[in-house]
């Protein structure tokens, strides 16, 4: 079972100049499409003068949904040539945005597209790629009884504590990599008092 995903840890900025045209490339971490419009409104407030910004994202580690956007470049010459990047580099929870400055001489097409796709290309080059896991999110709930048994199994599992609440009822909530899920869910259940939840 796949259960990584290779993302950015950083924003970064690139660039790439044709016949007097600039073009300025953005690269983000993001986790939803309301950070992406935040964005992409204070890129074109930062940029006002720019002829377009054009820009491509994906989000999601199994379900992954994606967007791109010519800003009005010729259909297929701007935002899929950035979205290009991101599928041949396999990234998620991305956005990579496109500023161009118009320099007076039309490029073409095949212009377009290798320009698009090589500002991209340079932020992503000038950021740092990471492969992080895929985890299951649970919930425990137990008695002051388990607590012993339930601690141990945590420390020797390694299991990463998000929420924990004690008090009448002991609630943890933990995060596990996927391909591990089934066998530490298992585990939970077979001590006694344990009830064990996903929040997946």
């Amino acid at each position: 079972m796949k259960d990584t995903y290779k993302t950015i840890v950083l924003e970064s900025k690139g660039i790439f100049k044709d016949k007097g045209s600039k073009f300025i490339s953005y690269a983000y971490p993001v986790k939803n499409e309301d950070q992406i419009k935040a964005i992409l409104a204070e890129l074109k407030k930062e940029h006002h003068s720019a002829r377009h910004h054009c820009y491509a994202w994906r989000l999601g580690t199994e379900e992954i949904r994606f967007r791109a956007n010519d800003d009005g470049e010729p259909s297929s010459t701007a935002g899929k040539p950035i979205l290009g990047q991101l599928l041949s580099n396999k990234l998620t929870n991305i956005l990579i945005v496109v500023i161009r400055y118009f320099g007076g001489t039309l490029l073409g097409v095949s212009g377009l597209i290798n320009a698009y796709k090589n500002a991209a290309t340079d932020a992503i080059k000038n950021n740092k790629v990471v492969e992080k896991k895929i985890e299951s999110l649970f919930e425990i709930k137990f008695t002051y009884n388990e607590l012993n048994e339930v601690m141990q199994l945590i420390k020797n599992e390694g299991l990463n504590q998000i929420k924990t609440d004690f008090k009448e009822t002991c609630i943890i909530r933990f995060a596990v990599r996927k391909s591990d899920a089934i066998r530490i869910e298992k585990l939970f259940k077979a001590i006694y008092r344990v009830n064990i939840t996903s929040l997946n």
